[in-house]
């Protein structure tokens, strides 16, 4: 019972300084708290914090929360505590499938139909699923730590290449594809909340269900076997989800790096749980991590602004730099 209540008040701080994030970022911009103070007397206030920073701010939560989640099951379900969507080619299949899809269809990222947002995640969704794929494929399973992890670079450098080949051939689509590759929430409106919020509500619920399976797999797969848990299928769906996750977030914000890496270690250092309350738990904290992220990255150079992927890049690969040092330390958690 104390793990459960532990992580029941983590959830609810996470969740309350998810609040007093948004209220920040709602104050935060060209106008800063103007907009907030004379929204109720002034149209253009009111329109500035409704339709472009509170979606962007609550856009940033969906995709922190969805990346979070993402690198949970990643290194639940590969039993690798280094394991993310960026590292093992998802998200750079998920950048090819955006990239194709502006390229082919001519669509514009910028774009506030429903429709364009679902077909943007689809095509990243599809992405994701063939970087997983011929990761795992290129690795010949999840046995080797060090196998995985350099199939992931690899699969992640092919795949961005391709990317680049695809950009370059349809030079309409560079501009775009810019803001992709440096990761920004810019561009997130109200129906690229609803689509993410739309997916990260399947992937919880899918991933949090199958957090016994989860459980399992970190004895190992021969005592996930005689558990009786079916392996194969189960896998997939992880996969699956795993590939919705990072494909919903990279749609509609492009490359942002290292949420889903830090936010289950994070978890994992402050309480310890099963597998099913993990993914919820690293879903919130992803979610405020790239909320803090994206207000910063608006508040530090303000009146200009940081592409947020640039931002958690640094902060992240200091992180991962620390995690590795620990590694290496006697005793280390890693």
């Amino acid at each position: 019972m104390s793990g459960a209540r532990h992580s029941l008040w983590l959830a609810g701080a996470l969740l309350l300084a998810s609040l007093a994030v948004l209220l920040l970022g709602a104050g935060v911009g060209s106008t800063g708290f103007d907009s907030v103070l004379n929204a109720r007397q002034d149209p253009v206030a009111w329109q500035i914090l409704w339709d472009i920073r509170l979606p962007r701010t609550l856009g940033a939560w969906m995709a922190g929360g969805l990346l979070g989640l993402a690198g949970a099951v990643a290194q639940g379900l590969f039993r690798n505590p280094l394991a993310d969507p960026y590292l093992l080619g998802s998200a750079s299949g998920a950048a090819l499938g955006v990239a194709l899809a502006l390229a082919l269809f001519g669509t514009s990222p910028f774009a506030t139909q429903w429709l364009v947002r679902l077909g943007l995640t689809g095509a990243a969704f599809a992405g994701a699923v063939l970087g997983v794929v011929l990761t795992l494929a290129l690795a010949k399973g999840v046995q080797h730590t060090l196998r995985l992890l350099l199939a992931g670079v690899i699969v992640g450098v092919v795949l961005g290449a391709a990317r680049d080949l695809v950009t370059i051939a349809s030079p309409d689509t560079l501009q775009a594809m810019q803001g992709f590759i440096l990761g920004s929430t810019g561009f997130v409106g109200w129906a690229g909340f609803g689509v993410m919020a739309g997916m990260l509500l399947v992937a919880l619920l899918v991933a949090a269900s199958l957090g016994r399976v989860l459980d399992g797999l970190a004895l190992g797969e021969s005592t996930a076997v005689s558990l009786g848990l079916p392996l194969a299928a189960v896998r997939a769906v992880l996969v699956a989800v795993l590939a919705l996750a990072t494909g919903a977030a990279v749609a509609q914000t492009g490359l942002i790096a290292f949420v889903g890496l830090a936010a289950p270690h994070l978890v994992r250092s402050i309480v310890k749980t099963t597998h099913g309350r993990l993914v919820v738990l690293s879903a919130l904290m992803g979610g405020l991590l790239l909320m803090a992220a994206d207000v910063l990255a608006r508040w530090i150079i303000a009146p200009q602004e940081l592409p947020v992927g640039v931002l958690t890049a640094v902060l992240g690969g200091s992180y991962l730099l620390w995690l590795m040092h620990r590694r290496r330390r006697p005793g280390g958690f890693l």
